[in-house]
């Protein structure tokens, strides 16, 4: 088979032409690895600006939790400050109630007792011995709650235990409280509790004229 010069010149425009073809495919290569170059740069920025913002979010995150437990100290800081407070408040009227209402003679705030492992906490324990022969628990509370109720006939209950040399007496409790709303006042009554409110800065007793106080 013999080759023209017209064979030679068709061929050569074909190597061209395909040159041609390979040079932009190589430039469109080109232009799509410098994408994803510019994608992977964009995306490493991107991943180091989070990286960045977790990093300063735990630190909020930390000092958050700083603040926050330094406040529930506070917080209960000031909640034991107005216990104390409302105790201190309580002591000296009661004292006059239980003295002059009741005929008691010995008067002791802030009662702790052990025995045998257990323990009894009481906010004002009074007593008198000869002909009236009594003894009352009193119960401090800012603000009532329901179980309240059962927490001072607890006490209440387990009294003589710890404190056998009292075990004769006829024993009596009282809730003095600051907030009291009158649904809870009426439960505590029918429990046969005593109930004293603050009034002019001063603890009362709140009972009804036909009260029956329960005898533990």
């Amino acid at each position: 088979m013999t080759t023209t010069s017209e064979d030679v010149w068709r061929l050569l425009a074909e190597l061209t032409a395909a040159q041609k073809e390979t040079d932009k495919q190589l430039k469109e290569t080109d232009r799509q690895l410098k994408e994803v170059s510019q994608q992977q740069k964009e995306t490493e920025l991107l991943l180091k600006e989070v990286s960045q913002q977790q990093k300063e979010n735990a630190q909020q995150q930390k000092e958050t939790d700083k603040q926050l437990k330094e406040l529930g100290k506070q917080i209960g800081g000031l909640g034991a400050k107005f216990g104390s407070f409302t105790e201190g408040l309580a002591l000296p009227s009661m004292e006059t109630i239980l003295r002059q209402r009741f005929g008691m003679e010995v008067i002791s705030p802030s009662v702790r007792v052990s025995k045998e492992g257990q323990h009894l906490e009481i906010d004002v324990l009074a007593y008198t011995n000869g002909e009236l022969n009594t003894a009352y628990i009193v119960e401090v509370k800012s603000h009532a709650r329901e179980d309240f109720i059962t927490q001072l006939k607890s006490i209440l209950q387990r009294f003589r235990r710890f404190f056998p040399e009292h075990k004769d007496k006829k024993l009596y409790g009282i809730l003095a409280v600051v907030d009291l709303s009158p649904e809870l006042r009426e439960k505590i009554l029918q429990e046969g509790l005593y109930v004293a409110r603050i009034h002019d800065q001063v603890f009362e007793l709140d009972i009804p004229d036909n009260f029956q106080p329960q005898t533990y």
